[in-house]
Order: structure tokens, then C-alpha cells, then sequence
């Protein structure tokens, strides 16, 4: 039998609903640790199960250290085991999945996150069939970090949260499906191959920050930034790259001043399908032509942890830049 290890990290999965609280969840560590196999004793069937819990966190408050740490408790457990499935909570969710498809590279094995809308103790919870999907795959050693989901499977850094109330939270905008899960798990042949060997090198740097345009924004809001320990901006413009770029809210100045300061900067869409094209229109053009990177194809999430994770790893700016526009794990078309 196949060994598939469930990291618990923490989600509303794994929380218990108070009825006399008008559905208001609240979080028991405990559920992971005692209990869940009893709840979904299915799992026992498909593969020999072990659960550990580095760490329990509302997903709000996940942050990169978090993610460091769940890489190494995937590296250090590695070799013992078939696959690994990942309990997180939806809101960070293709966040985590973005940054390890990162660190976690080449891989051999199956790295899964998965979660709910709703407590798996919840009668109308889809998290059951969620989980059972997710350990099932696991066994398979399909090499991606992915999100399974709602009789998904979708690539973890070509995917984004798009629904607070629907059973289908998560989508994958401009990327097809890695697998549908019905009466049979039918693949796609967009998953990618197997790597020669393992690696793990999470190590992300924070100094970044995504400045999202909007109509009237005053530059001068922002003076500080290029003074500031940032070295890295993604830049969420409108439609295909587009930006303010006269009169008094001209982001032209600013953006210079960030680029004199050696702070990388890119950008991507405030639209969730298609690519951000910077050759289209007069305002992407001069984007382009001071420097700015296109994220092209690439999610807010997946472009935000890249620039980070690159960060850590490259103190020359233009090697960072040269990496950004490379696809590292299938982040890019």
C-alpha cells in the first residue's frame, strides 16, 4: 500500500461548527491529530496515512517563514513516502502552493493542498469527497505542487481564489486543468514530468509590495517606497498593462525613482484571464521602455512569491530580472 503523509496546517477543514452560534467556526487543533482518520476512514483504504502538524494557523496569518517550514517538513519525509497532501486554509491558499512550486523543484512526488469552504464535521461539507480525491492522487505521484479541489486538480501556481461562498472556490484562469475527477480521475497532458532529484530551497524575501492602480491615485502617496528596504513592486495595472501616465497622477516619476533605486519592478493584470501584453497599447509601451517586467500569463500569486523567492536568492537585480520572464515550474505559458 502506498504511504501518503497529510500535513495539517490549520483551515476551516479542520474547524467545528457551533450551531448554537449561527454556524460561527471555530478552530481545534485536535481534529487533525485524533480524529481524522476516524471522520474520513475511507482514507484508510487507499493508502497507509500519517498525520504531523507543523504548525496551526488561520491562513491569514501564513506567511513565508510558514512556508519555509513546510518545505523542510516535505524534504525531511521525502523518501518515506509516496506523496504528501497539504490542510490549508483557502484564503492563502494558491499563496502557499505558488511559493513551494518554487522551492520544491525538481519533483518526483505528488505535493497537494486542499481545504473546504466549510468544516468537515458540516453536513453539507464537500471536504470528505475533497480529501479522498486529494490522498487518491497523492498515491499517484502526479510531480506538481497543485490545489485539488472541488473534483479538481489545478497546477498551485496557475490558480487563484476566486469564490468566498461556492463549493468551486478555486479556479485556474489561464491554464487548463491538471485532472477532472469523476468516476475516474481523467489527467490532462499538461502535467508536467518528473525531475532527475529532489531539492528543497525555500528561501523567500519579503521587501516586496504589489501596488494595485487605481483611478486618482496620487503619486505622492507613495514618495516614500523608493527610500524604503523594498526591492521589489508588483504592479497590478489595468487591462493588458496599463497605467496612469499624465496629468497630475502621472505614475511615470515614481516608477523612474524606484528603477534609479535598483527596486525591481513588474507588471501584471488587474484581469484574472489572459496575458498582460506591454507592446499593445502607449502606456504598456512605456512601461517597457524604462524597464518595467510583464508578468505575462502569470497569477497575482504566483508573480508575488516568483519575485520573492528570486529575491532571496539573487542579490544582483538583472538576475533577477532575467529569471522572472523564464518559466521556473510551469508558472509561465
Amino acid at each position: 500500500m502506498k504511504r501518503v503523509l497529510i500535513i495539517q496546517t490549520g483551515g476551516t477543514i479542520l474547524m467545528q461548527a457551533d450551531i448554537r452560534k449561527s454556524g460561527e467556526v471555530t478552530a481545534d487543533p485536535d481534529l487533525a491529530k485524533g480524529y481524522l482518520l476516524d471522520e474520513v476512514p475511507e482514507l484508510r483504504q487507499i493508502a497507509s496515512i500519517d498525520v504531523v502538524g507543523p504548525f496551526y494557523e488561520d491562513s491569514s496569518n501564513i506567511s513565508p517563514q510558514h512556508w519555509c517550514r513546510l518545505a523542510s517538513c516535505i524534504a525531511s519525509h521525502y523518501h518515506d513516502y509516496d506523496g504528501f497532501v497539504i490542510l490549508h486554509g483557502t484564503d492563502t491558499m494558491a499563496y502557499t502552493a505558488s511559493a513551494l512550486s518554487f522551492a520544491l523543484r525538481p519533483l518526483t512526488k505528488s505535493v497537494i493542498l486542499t481545504g473546504s469552504q466549510v468544516p468537515l464535521t458540516t453536513l453539507r461539507s464537500a471536504a470528505h469527497r475533497t480529501l479522498i480525491n486529494a490522498v487518491e492522487i497523492a498515491t499517484m505521484q502526479i510531480p506538481e505542487v497543485s490545489i485539488c479541489f472541488d473534483d479538481r486538480l489545478f497546477r498551485g501556481n496557475r490558480s487563484s481564489k476566486m469564490s468566498i461562498g461556492d463549493f468551486d472556490a478555486f479556479a485556474s484562469p489561464n491554464h487548463p486543468s491538471l485532472a477532472e475527477i469523476g468516476l475516474q480521475i481523467r489527467f490532462s497532458d499538461a502535467v508536467r514530468p518528473k525531475g532527475p532529484t529532489f531539492h528543497n530551497t525555500a528561501r523567500f524575501d519579503n521587501n516586496v509590495y504589489i501596488l494595485k492602480l487605481f483611478p486618482g491615485l496620487k503619486p505622492t502617496f507613495l514618495n516614500q517606497i523608493p527610500d524604503s528596504a523594498v526591492r521589489g513592486i508588483l504592479i497590478e495595472g489595468f487591462g493588458s498593462g496599463n497605467f496612469t501616465n499624465n496629468g497630475d497622477y502621472n505614475l511615470i516619476p515614481f516608477f523612474e525613482k524606484c528603477l534609479d533605486a535598483n527596486i525591481i519592478l513588474a507588471m501584471c493584470s488587474q484581469a484574472p484571464f489572459d496575458a498582460i501584453d506591454l507592446s499593445k497599447y502607449e502606456s504598456g509601451r512605456m512601461a517597457r521602455e524604462i524597464g518595467i517586467l510583464s508578468a505575462g500569463s502569470m497569477t497575482v500569486e504566483a508573480s508575488i512569491t516568483k519575485l520573492m523567492y528570486l529575491l532571496a536568492h539573487n542579490h544582483e537585480p538583472e538576475m533577477v530580472r532575467s529569471q522572472f520572464v523564464m518559466d521556473l515550474a510551469g508558472e509561465l505559458s
